[in-house]
């Protein structure tokens, strides 16, 4: 892409200052256990082209309750480090959002907690249903619609 050239927006909803949480996640969560390695869940992230997953056992992915995000850059220092797990580099947690809450309150949470991604839970309930990043953030603040 040249100096002069636009990148095309991929976010369409409300400004940021109107936005809600469920106007930048992205719908659905993908998991990986406890056990699986480095290796394990930089090839989930690569083979769906995202930054983090969330770690849960696989009778409990679907389950409410508390869960750990492992980001890329865990992903990255765990190898370097040579730890043999990502319950071992999990992001301590859980780091979750409720998906009516204003995008303002993620990018707060985010910035609190030194976090890049939240695991979006339907209203009311502790049921993930998807995640933000900080660059669903950036998507409402660039190409939000006033």
């Amino acid at each position: 892409m040249s100096p002069t050239s636009h990148a095309h927006p991929a976010y369409w909803g409300p400004a940021f200052t109107d936005a809600k949480v469920r106007d930048a996640m992205r719908v659905g969560v993908v998991y990986c256990r406890p056990e699986a390695t480095p290796a394990d869940a930089a090839r989930i992230m690569s083979g769906y082209g995202i930054h983090s997953v969330v770690v849960a056992d696989a009778g409990a992915a679907r389950a409410e309750g508390p869960l750990a995000v492992v980001d890329a850059l865990d992903v990255a220092r765990a190898e370097a480090d040579g730890l043999a797990n990502v319950s071992e580099i999990e992001t301590p947690g859980p780091h979750s959002i409720d998906a009516d809450a204003p995008l303002a309150e993620a990018a707060a949470v985010m910035a609190e907690n030194r976090v890049s991604h939240l695991v979006v839970v339907q209203p009311g309930t502790s049921r993930p249903v998807g995640v933000v990043s900080a660059s669903g953030l950036l998507g409402a603040i660039a190409w939000g619609r006033a």
